[in-house]
């Protein structure tokens, strides 16, 4: 099989970019740390606090973008897969495009155009679904940065789209008033490829090696090269786009990687002090000391509310990050439901899309991404700026806790409910987000009956969001019992809002006060 998709022509290529000699950037990443008000040790790290910003936004959009998107074949892992004898990709590749020592993983490069990007779009998007902050892709496994590096030729600045794709998108993100963020995958391209470094293939031919290599074994542990180039990277989209949310992926939590975390953490966060900005941090497993970094789960749940704030990241779809034929969709009551769990727990969501080749956001997604917008738009007050109640909710339906875990969405009913609390200069306010609705128009909220001791004071009101007026209510010991709409908004059941009365003083009858 010969493909007709148009192929790399070495002789067109940029020249390689010599990255031998760090001495002077890694002399200038020690001035940052040295300077403060962070040490790169763990005890100077632990001092860390995440912003409030962070904790009151609750919901960013996460973007993987990349050359994967052109084969759109399983997941954003082809560029891996398709050189390991015996996957799905590796025999779709050769049926679809040829040997992979005739048409190669570079060779999608040049399809790889995104012709019809439109950044302001994009980011007005995001902004109708809700979200607070955008966390696009800088550079993943593949080693095809997204960015516009000086420390590779191998970069959509250069090739393809021949566009700081990246650079454009955070400018629209800060133009829509949505803070920005960046993502690094690149710790893993240590040994990504090393599928084509066991038979004939592309990854073999020298003239690609600074984009394919280093294509070592996983269980070697990554050389000092390889390290001062994760961290000269990273530092590098740090100082040229100063996101205020750096993501990482697995595998820095090799021990290899321990004390060059330490020196990246402490250079964001003194650099950040300089620009004046609260920054985050998110790691996965045990990468970071517990404290200094915001703790993120990758498809995942809690069983109960954390004391410090973490992360959910996932995706609109069930099995990929990036764009792929055949995608198999989340439901938005499923999406729904899974922004208000993590919420309730003290969490915060990060969705992802996966953009087309052309620059294009896909129909079904961007249509998920409106609902849960419109969905927000009526039930916000209950997500954003919000804080963990008491308990994190209520109702039958068990949900698995841990990583991987969303494949298939609890099967809820309107028994089911989560909470969330707000104080303001108006008073106090508790939510209950029914995750279905009940079909006699009644929701039944046993966690505020009298009862249950929980809410604390005597209720003041009680509302239903989207609805005019106060709702029709009746307090028992075993529950508060709420008149509501059969036909929310759609996305999830109906959300209650039950204003409590001020805290009662206790009078002082003393020699002072009579």
């Amino acid at each position: 099989m010969t493909s007709d998709l148009p192929r790399i022509d070495p002789t067109t290529l940029p020249e390689p970019v010599d990255v031998s000699d760090n001495s002077e950037a890694l002399a200038r990443v020690s001035a940052v740390v040295a300077a403060g008000p962070f040490e790169a040790t763990w005890e100077s790290l632990r001092r860390y606090t995440p912003p409030r910003w962070y904790q009151d936004a609750k919901f960013g959009i996460f973007l993987h973008w990349g050359v994967y998107s052109v084969p759109a074949f399983r997941n954003e892992w082809y560029s891996r897969d398709m050189y390991r004898e015996g996957t799905p990709e590796f025999e779709h590749h050769v049926a679809t495009y040829g040997p992979q020592a005739e048409f190669g993983y570079k060779d999608f490069i040049p399809s790889f155009r995104m012709e019809h990007f439109d950044p302001q779009a994009w980011a007005n998007l995001f902004r109708r679904a809700g979200a607070q902050f955008v966390v696009p892709v800088a550079e993943h496994h593949d080693g095809f940065a997204m960015y516009d590096t000086d420390r590779s030729r191998w970069s959509a600045a250069r090739m393809g789209p021949q566009r700081d794709v990246f650079g454009d998108l955070l400018q629209a993100a800060d133009d829509a008033f949505m803070v920005r963020g960046a993502s690094s995958h690149r710790a893993e391209h240590w040994f990504f490829m090393n599928g084509g470094a066991r038979f004939d293939s592309d990854v073999l031919d020298p003239r690609f090696i600074d984009f394919y290599g280093p294509a070592q074994r996983e269980e070697t542990a990554p050389n000092e090269r390889h390290l001062e180039d994760w961290l000269l990277r990273t530092v590098e989209v740090i100082d040229k786009y100063r996101p205020q949310v750096l993501w990482f992926d697995w595998w820095i939590e090799q021990p290899a990687f321990e004390p060059w975390l330490r020196t990246l953490a402490a250079y964001y966060y003194n650099r950040a002090a300089e620009w004046g900005r609260e920054v985050v941090i998110n790691y996965k497993w045990d990468a970071f000391a517990e404290g200094s970094a915001v703790y993120d789960i990758e498809r995942g749940a809690l069983g109960g509310i954390a004391p410090t704030v973490w992360q959910n990241d996932t995706s609109v779809s069930k099995s990929a990050w990036c764009w792929i034929e055949g995608h198999d969709h989340k439901s938005v009551p499923d999406l729904v439901a899974e922004l208000v769990d993590v919420v309730s727990k003290n969490g915060v969501l990060l969705l992802n899309v996966g953009p087309k080749p052309d620059g294009t956001i896909a129909e079904p997604e961007q249509e998920l991404l409106e609902a849960i917008g419109r969905w927000l738009v009526v039930n916000g007050e209950a997500i954003y700026g919000s804080r963990p109640w008491t308990v994190f909710g209520e109702g039958p339906t068990a949900v698995q806790a841990g990583s991987f875990v969303d494949g298939e969405a609890p099967a809820y009913t309107h028994e089911d409910v989560r909470f969330t609390r707000r104080i303001d200069v108006t008073g106090e306010y508790v939510y209950a987000m029914l995750l279905g609705t009940p079909a006699d128009g009644v929701a039944r909220i046993r966690s505020f009956g009298s009862g249950a001791n929980l809410l604390g004071r005597p209720v003041r009101s009680v509302e239903v969001l989207g609805q005019d007026g106060e709702a029709a209510w009746t307090q028992t010991a075993e529950a508060l019992e709420v008149t509501v709409p059969t036909d929310p908004t759609p996305g999830s059941g109906p959300v209650v809002k039950v204003w409590l009365r001020p805290e009662v003083r206790q009078e002082r009858h003393d020699a002072l006060h009579g």
